[in-house]
């Protein structure tokens, strides 16, 4: 089994990293992946930076290069739900571009149009995602939701435009990277899911939370996925 990982925090790929044995770095477009072995299973991690492009990109080179089982991007998302908090889990069913709209030529909001099919809801892999909450379990008050996230190249703060995505497309979390990561392995056949840490709740809220949730949300998505990989090794 191979396992990638894309991260939007360099926080978490730096964690990884240091779980690894026999690590090895490579970098391509400017950015670096690492692989290396945990608990027996081969693990490749890369920072992809903000916005759908850079995490598109990063996943397609891990594609192309690592040929990943199956790849998780993980990193921190804002809330659409009054009853998902600070801290809590989030893991991905599907995953929307919240701000793909072509709706002035009659198309739905979020509709991706490929060469031979349209698309608007990206599946998250059904196996992957199990095996992911499973491994949410944390010893703490931490909530695990699942369901569906909503990304856009846009930082969402205000209350008014969370509830307009929460109600178009009955998403649980918004963020600006998960659903490209979504697009390029949906594309590529590679199994993948999402996992997000809430760095901010539903009510108004400002990018210093982000900033102030950075390691928190880190340490909780790197216990995560190390319960993750180590699930592999017990079957």
């Amino acid at each position: 089994m191979k396992i990638g990982f894309i991260c939007a925090l360099d926080v978490e790929v730096e964690g990884i990293k240091q779980l690894m044995a026999d690590k090895t770095e490579q970098t391509v477009a400017k950015i670096t992946y690492a692989q290396g072995e945990i608990f027996g299973q081969q693990v490749v991690c890369c920072e992809c930076g903000m916005g759908k492009v850079n995490a598109a990109m990063s996943a397609q080179i891990m594609i192309d290069l690592y040929r990943p089982d199956v790849i998780i991007n993980s990193g921190i998302a804002g809330s659409l739900s009054k009853d998902i908090r600070i801290g809590d889990l989030v893991v991905a069913d599907d995953c929307v571009q919240h701000d793909m709209d072509v709706t002035e030529m009659g198309d739905p909001l979020g509709q991706i149009q490929f060469n031979d099919e349209v698309r608007i809801y990206l599946p998250a892999d059904t196996a992957t995602a199990d095996r992911l909450e499973k491994a949410c379990q944390l010893p703490d008050d931490t909530q695990v939701f699942r369901g569906r996230i909503a990304s856009g190249d846009v930082f969402i703060s205000s209350r008014d435009h969370r509830q307009a995505i929460a109600d178009i497309f009955d998403a649980l979390a918004c963020e600006m990277e998960g659903a490209a990561v979504g697009q390029v392995c949906y594309r590529n056949a590679v199994p993948f899911t999402i996992l997000r840490c809430i760095s901010d709740d539903f009510n108004e809220n400002e990018y210093m939370d982000y900033m102030k949730f950075r390691s928190v949300a880190a340490e909780k998505a790197i216990s995560v996925i190390t319960e993750f990989i180590r699930s592999f090794t017990t079957e």
